[in-house]
């Protein structure tokens, strides 16, 4: 696996444990369903529009397959970033650096399954689980 697909795996299974979620199983229970929780408003950022820009700037950026200019869609991205930082009058750069490592894990996820880009819940689904 990847060093971005682990950081991608560990920072899911750390919102599990601070949710207070556990897939391990309880005494002889089969394991619980795997659900998403919505750690750091992670549902009010997906109906923001800025989230919905970023990823018609994805489409947009695969229109053509997955050999793209990375740095220009890393670039791409935290122009978007910034702006929904200025919306939710967060720092900008606190907001880039909050979510830094997204657009690379994005175009490697994209170049995995590039059905996630089928349509917003699935693209939000590979980005933070599925609703």
């Amino acid at each position: 696996m990847s060093i971005e697909r682990n950081s991608a795996i560990l920072a899911l299974a750390m919102m599990f444990a601070v949710a207070g979620c556990s897939n391990a199983p309880r005494n002889s229970e089969q394991p619980p369903e795997p659900t998403t929780v919505d750690i750091q408003g992670a549902t009010e950022w997906k109906r923001s529009p800025h989230m919905l820009a970023y990823y018609e700037a994805t489409v947009a950026t695969f229109a053509n397959g997955t050999d793209i200019d990375v740095a220009a869609y890393e670039a791409r991205s935290f122009e978007i970033f910034r702006e929904f930082a200025r919306a939710n009058g967060r720092s900008e750069q606190g907001m880039v650096d909050h979510l830094k490592l997204i657009p690379r894990q994005v175009v490697d996820i994209v170049k995995a399954d590039p059905a996630v880009l089928k349509d917003y819940d699935a693209f939000w689904a590979a980005l933070a689980g599925p609703d």
